[in-house]
């Protein structure tokens, strides 16, 4: 059984990726505001599809991570409640912050991680498979960890390239590398 705390705010429809494949005994609870309040119909339609337990849990926010906060408290609850069996407990968000909320648990024999989505993607494995990607289009080791950190970080296509030339400080080479990796940023908005 795994019990995802979806952290919307931060990740918000790529979260909830795979919620349609989760299995009965699976619980997903879904931490959202008023300022991430939205779902699309197609990840509707996935939630309706879904075999697992949704939960939603609207957060009063106002203070800064006010959201994180009540996940954090929710998550000991839940550990509480459910002391006896065993869970698997999945956090799902790209806030880093909460790697000292696993760290405690860890210590104490829960199974609790992040993840980037209800699928079960973790930052690691993510940035590993984009990094050999990367260096099929460049051989310059150096320039392959800064792109991959660059495609994380950047949620578009210009903050990439504004970056590389930055880095660079080299406007033509930013520029051939820029070209070279763009089919990686097809999911990266123009701007």
């Amino acid at each position: 059984m795994k019990y995802y705390l979806v952290d919307y705010e931060n990740v918000n429809t790529h979260g909830l990726d795979g919620i349609n494949k989760l299995a009965e005994e699976d619980i997903v609870c879904i931490f959202y505001s008023d300022a991430a309040d939205t779902l699309t119909f197609g990840l509707h339609r996935r939630i309706n599809e879904s075999k697992a337990t949704i939960l939603f849990q609207k957060v009063d926010v106002g203070r800064k991570n006010a959201l994180d906060f009540q996940l954090a408290s929710y998550l000991g609850y839940i550990i509480h409640e459910n002391i006896n069996k065993t869970i698997t407990y999945c956090i799902v968000t790209k806030d880093q912050g909460f790697s000292s909320l696993v760290l405690y648990w860890t210590r104490k024999n829960i199974d609790v991680s992040i993840v980037l989505d209800v699928s079960g993607k973790n930052e690691k494995n993510e940035k590993n498979k984009l990094k050999k990607e990367v260096q099929k289009l460049i051989s310059d080791e150096e320039v392959i960890e800064i792109v991959v950190q660059f495609i994380q970080k950047y949620k578009t296509k210009q903050g990439i390239n504004n970056a590389l030339v930055k880095h660079l400080k080299d406007g033509k080479k930013a520029g051939e590398i820029y070209k070279t990796i763009k089919p990686l940023l097809s999911d990266k908005k123009d701007r």
